[in-house]
């Protein structure tokens, strides 16, 4: 009897034994009510029952800031009779056909009705209104716009809106999960969730020298999503949902956002100054790949090669070099051009930074004080620039309108130089130079500062009548 009580109590051992082993092997913890003597407790924060993300918090954060963005503009086409032309000279009849109405969505950033949108959403608009969540409609003032980074901003008269606050996009990271909300199809409020897939994607959707570095995201985002919010777990914005890779028009797994850290400095100049104030190196640039670093025997396959330095803008200022390769501003990497794009982006005339450069192998740092076009430190304003002979200025809303353009820069002196010669005259409003759409003033100098050779331009006179120029730079 003693034997089978002694090989029985030796199982009874040895089971026990078995289970708190396992139970120590699989890390299991003992949750307890106990308010006195608590046991270990796991966070279970943005996560469900299952184990999954949960963004109720973060949507429930976002939804109510988030507004419906809808425009009136009047579409307006031209006609004329080739006979009536031949004897009496052009005569372009205007015609005018129902307003349309575009739509998109809209940010609240303020609780006294400042909303943030996309460019695009209100070009050209003759009347804006915003819808709220709770389905209160306002007609919105355009406060300013920047299109070089697609981003315009608007106010309503209201108190007391919900409103998100900004996060910092520079922290997001890879993998990370966000939510876009917004008003696709006229769907109001709707709220989709993705990962970020890259960040400092460049997709080349407008000018040539607009600020690309958006956020590439999979949450599903379609038309009417534009200038919608893209936010963290947190419920923080991070980015204004901009755009979409598809074939088809509509969402096929892509989505890209404006990164919210250019967005607060767009906002602060357009209400501090009227306009974005923009800060130059005062160099020509290539991003660095294995074949630059091949060709100029550089040790390092990332970051932005400098192919020159022009006199008297800040880079020449610090003592920077043909053939360095920026690697740095401030703390932030610089891997190719979009990223130095974004960093630069957040910067005026007269601030300064330090910027980290390879040069010959060596890991050095240079001090800048940033300047405007100009190479000086003034807020400047940009209604007016000279380029070969020609004073340029923004298109106005009337002539937009009334031609039905949608980007273009308007002749408004015009002197001896390689425009006149060419047969161009004063009014003339240039909307494409060899096949580049010129959006802004600053586009006709970057993309003539591109050619050697063949200019052809492109545009259409404010009587309606289309033209072509070419000269040879």
């Amino acid at each position: 009897m003693k034997k089978y009580f002694l090989s029985f109590a030796s199982a009874v051992i040895g089971a026990t034994i078995a289970l708190v082993a396992y139970d120590k092997i699989n890390n299991h913890e003992v949750y307890s009510n106990d308010v006195l003597n608590p046991m270990p407790v796991k966070s279970t924060a943005l996560t469900t029952v299952s184990g999954l993300p949960d963004f109720t918090s973060a949507a429930d954060r976002s939804v109510h800031a988030v507004v419906h963005v809808k425009t009136k503009m009047a579409n307006t086409y031209y006609s004329s009779n080739p006979m009536f032309d031949f004897f009496f000279g052009n005569d372009v009849q205007q015609y005018h056909q129902p307003q349309i109405m575009p739509v998109g969505s809209g940010v609240c950033i303020t609780s006294d009705g400042y909303i943030v949108t996309n460019n695009h959403v209100i070009n050209n608009s003759d009347y804006v209104e915003v819808v709220l969540d709770d389905k209160r409609t306002y007609t919105a003032r355009i406060v300013g716009s920047d299109p070089t980074t697609d981003i315009a901003l608007l106010k309503i008269d209201a108190e007391n809106l919900p409103y998100i606050p900004y996060g910092n996009s520079d922290d997001i990271k890879i993998g990370e999960w966000v939510l876009a909300v917004g008003n696709p199809f006229n769907l109001t409020s709707t709220v989709t969730a993705g990962i970020v897939s890259a960040k400092a994607r460049n997709i080349n959707i407008l000018s040539p020298s607009s600020i690309e570095s958006f956020i590439q995201t999979d949450a599903a985002v379609n038309p009417g999503n534009s200038g919608g919010a893209l936010v963290n777990t947190n419920g923080d914005l991070v980015g204004i949902n901009t755009a979409i890779a598809s074939q088809t028009g509509n969402y096929i797994g892509y989505s890209f956002a404006v990164p919210v850290n250019i967005v607060k400095k767009v906002v602060a100049d357009i209400l501090e100054y009227g306009e974005v104030q923009r800060a130059y190196l005062g160099i020509n640039i290539s991003s660095v790949d294995q074949q630059l670093a091949a060709k100029k025997g550089i040790d390092e396959t990332q970051g932005v090669y400098i192919e020159d330095v022009y006199p008297n803008g800040a880079c020449a200022d610090a003592g920077v070099e043909k053939g360095d390769v920026i690697v740095g501003i401030n703390e932030f990497n610089i891997k190719d051009i979009p990223q130095l794009h974004e960093q630069l982006s957040k910067f005026r005339p007269g601030d300064k930074i330090t910027m980290t450069l390879y040069r010959k192998g060596d890991k050095i740092e240079k001090s800048l004080l940033l300047k405007n076009r100009q190479n000086n430190t003034n807020i400047v304003k940009t209604e007016e620039v000279s380029v070969l002979g020609a004073k340029f200025k923004a298109l106005s809303g009337d002539d937009k309108n009334n031609l039905r353009l949608n980007y273009g820069v308007k002749i408004s002196e015009l002197a001896e130089g390689k425009l006149k010669n060419a047969g161009i005259h004063s009014g003339f409003i240039i909307t494409n130079i060899n096949k580049q759409p010129i959006v802004t003033i600053d586009d006709v100098e970057s993309v003539l500062n591109q050619i050697k050779g063949n200019v052809l331009i492109e545009g259409v006179y404010p009587n309606g009548m289309y033209a072509y120029f070419s000269f040879v730079l």
